[in-house]
């Protein structure tokens, strides 16, 4: 069996699961943003009545939508959610501010290897990066079966091997090679697949990197995406709780559906255009179209990493004219890392503006609307017609590189003119 075959047999009770078996299993951790906890915990005291949550500790929530709510709305969703949590008993409620939901949960030990993790959000998939098998469901099912139950049912899915081999060309990141596969192999791909990624790339990047893979894996229809945890893996959970794990592997005969090789080094900087995120192109195709905007933060952005990324460009210069540059760290231990080392100043003195660490402009709930013609470049993984303000403005979605390049040239522009 693979890592995800593997975790689900042993979840469910089983002593071995394949493709296509339908498995009701044990979930570890459950994860909620605001808007997500809002609608399942109506549902929840509605529908599902006479409940009770079966494992509170389990259930991570995070506020990083409405992170500052600017209408009535929004601020009576987080107050909802905050009286519904003292309601049942549940723990781990990190307020406005704290920084993105999945972030959040890794940062403070919720998630570890070999566990099972659900949530209502698309993206968390991403949590396959540290060997886990985590995918989105619905707030219902989550409502119906995952709080009162403490469970989850899931058809087994084959799964797709990527092997990703060779060295990042210069001013080419991970984001870049995980949105390369996204144009290259397209948005319906991978229909309730999941996807290993693998090959001698993942060892040379950090863990954090890494996690951009199973993060896009969803943007291709997958049901999830992981990578085989190494030492560098335990290393990194270790550093975040004292709670035991096991790194789950791949046994040595696991069968595949399929598997495809990639050089990496050919992948140029990479450009999500409008409408959809599959719509890729290098950056030099786009180079020169104008923007208004720009955003490094999201679930990909704002990272620790992001914001050297984006300071080693800005150091020095100054942020075009008729742009604003919006920096949005994923969570405040990143903040107060960059803080100490300088980042946050070099970033200030640039003309960047830092926003509260939170899902920043995802769905201009708090900030980032556009009007219709205006244009912005970010690190986030939505570019959907109307995903922040008038469906007539245009997103692009690029790697941090590509957004700072952008944003002090008042265009699209290939961040290898910045990098030696």
């Amino acid at each position: 069996m693979n890592l995800i075959e593997k975790i689900l047999a042993r979840a469910s009770g089983k002593p071995a699961v394949a493709p296509g078996d339908v498995v009701v299993a044990e979930v570890d951790t459950v994860i909620f943003h605001d808007l997500s906890l809002y609608l399942t915990g109506r549902t929840f005291e509605q529908e599902v009545k006479g409940q009770r949550i079966l494992h509170p500790e389990r259930v991570v929530i995070v506020f990083d939508h409405f992170f500052a709510p600017a209408t009535e709305e929004g601020a009576r969703i987080l107050q909802a959610n905050r009286e519904f949590a003292r309601r049942h008993g549940l723990p781990h409620l990190f307020d406005s501010g704290t920084g993105n939901c999945h972030y959040t949960a890794i940062q403070h030990g919720f998630i570890r290897p070999g566990a099972v993790v659900v949530g209502s959000d698309s993206h968390t998939p991403v949590h396959g990066g540290l060997g886990a098998f985590a995918t989105g469901i619905g707030n219902n099912s989550i409502a119906a079966l995952t709080l009162p139950y403490g469970t989850a049912w899931f058809r087994v899915p084959p799964t797709i091997k990527l092997l990703l081999q060779g060295s990042l060309a210069r001013g080419v990141t991970a984001r870049d090679v995980a949105q390369y596969l996204v144009g290259r192999l397209g948005e319906d791909w991978a229909g309730y697949k999941a996807i290993e990624y693998a090959g001698d790339l993942l060892p040379r990047l950090d863990v954090e990197e890494r996690l951009l893979f199973p993060l896009m894996c969803i943007d291709m229809d997958a049901k999830a995406g992981y990578i085989e945890p190494d030492e560098a893996v335990a290393a990194y959970i270790r550093q975040r709780t004292a709670q035991s794990f096991e790194l789950v592997r791949n046994d040595p005969d696991a069968v595949y559906e399929s598997v495809q090789a990639f050089d990496v080094g050919e992948v140029e900087p990479q450009v999500a255009c409008p409408p959809t995120v599959g719509h890729v192109k290098p950056v030099t195709a786009v180079a020169g179209e104008p923007i208004q905007y720009a955003e490094v933060g999201g679930t990909p952005g704002g990272r620790l990493g992001d914001l050297r990324r984006l300071a080693r460009v800005l150091d020095g210069r100054r942020v075009h004219p008729d742009v604003r540059l919006q920096v949005v760290p994923v969570t405040r231990e990143v903040f107060r890392q960059a803080l100490d080392e300088g980042i946050i100043a070099v970033l200030h003195d640039a003309g960047a503006n830092i926003f509260p660490a939170s899902s920043g402009s995802n769905q201009s709930t708090n900030m980032g609307a556009l009007t219709a013609g205006q244009a912005m470049i970010s690190t986030h993984t939505r570019n959907f017609p109307g995903r922040n303000g008038s469906p007539e403005a245009r997103i692009f979605l690029a790697s941090t590189y590509t957004v700072a390049a952008s944003a002090l040239k008042g265009r699209i522009a290939d961040p290898r003119e910045f990098l030696e």
